[in-house]
């Protein structure tokens, strides 16, 4: 009875702290466009500091740029993957200590050094799902903007948009984005291409060419905008099902972790000696678990390249 006490209390810690990472994660999430306009001058110093990087470095430190300044996380590509490395070699440590096998350090390295990696994508695609059905409104409030202001000048119509305040939270914190990146950063093509990020589909794709052609050529695009508008509404059912798609992605992802638990919590509440025996002390059962946690993180990076297909 003793084992099955420590063994429901590790579990319960690890609930604990799930749920607490889900609501910390939620609470930052929400004060996130509040933050950024406090610190609007900061910001837009660090990106400037992040896009010299960028030019630097390589596509691999570009794309992680390009993520965490989307998202908005107040940490450097270097500081992101100083994360994954410690991870990483966490991982390895612990597959030496408790599985005692180079498979087990090679496949725990991977997973845990892939973790932030993960996590980032995660975020990235749950904004682009709660953002997907309000592109459309807020495609149309700048097109109504860019004709008040004479059609000449993008950026006096995104500062129009933003200032109208009428935008969804998240999409609000998209152009407001884009509009201090234009009007600060100095780098039009990174900053459109991390607005398109943000939501993440053929249609922020479109737009953000149009927007790319204006500021470069000085052209009126107001036909342009009209055309991409009209095709958005006619594919708006489209988008209704698609989305219904991409949220039983996101469930079958996380149905195998739920059966797992009700196979392992059935295990211990018949036969709790020998779960304990099987799935603690001995090393095939171990192995087992380990077997089972490769599969659950397959199963999650394959959720969101499909979820990525979808968009």
């Amino acid at each position: 009875m003793l084992k099955l006490a420590v063994v429901s209390l590790i579990t319960l810690l690890f609930l604990l702290l799930y749920v607490s990472l889900r609501f910390a994660l939620s609470a930052w999430s929400d004060n996130r466009s509040r933050k950024r306009r406090l610190n609007a001058y900061r910001e837009s110093a660090w990106n400037q500091a992040v896009s010299l990087q960028m030019s630097r470095l390589g596509r691999p430190y570009e794309h992680v740029a390009d993520l965490l300044l989307t998202l908005g996380w107040r940490m450097t590509p270097n500081g992101f993957a100083l994360i994954s490395l410690c991870l990483g070699l966490l991982g390895s440590s612990a597959g030496v200590m408790v599985f005692q096998s180079l498979r087990s350090v090679f496949l725990l390295l991977v997973i845990l050094g892939s973790l932030p990696y993960l996590l980032l994508r995660m975020s990235l695609v749950n904004r682009q799902m709660a953002t997907r059905l309000e592109f459309l409104p807020a495609v149309e409030l700048f097109y109504q903007c860019y004709l008040v202001t004479g059609c000449r000048h993008v950026r006096t119509a995104l500062q129009k948009t933003v200032e109208e305040r009428r935008l969804p939270g998240e999409v609000q914190a998209a152009f407001d984005q884009l509009y201090r990146s234009l009007s600060v950063n100095g780098d039009d093509e990174g900053s459109l291409r991390r607005f398109s990020l943000a939501f993440g589909h053929v249609w922020a794709d479109y737009f953000g060419s149009i927007l790319k052609v204006a500021l470069e050529e000085g052209n009126n695009v107001a036909d342009n905008l009209k055309e991409i508008i009209a095709d958005m509404r006619k594919a708006q059912m489209a988008n209704h099902v698609e989305r219904h798609r991409l949220l039983e992605i996101r469930l079958a992802n996380f149905t195998p972790v739920l059966f797992l638990s009700l196979f392992m919590g059935i295990n211990f509440r018949l036969n709790p000696e020998g779960s304990y025996m099987y799935y603690i002390l001995d090393s095939a059962g171990r192995s087992m678990l380990l077997n089972a946690v490769v599969l659950l993180f397959g199963s999650l990076i394959m959720g969101l390249y499909l979820s990525r297909k979808k968009m």
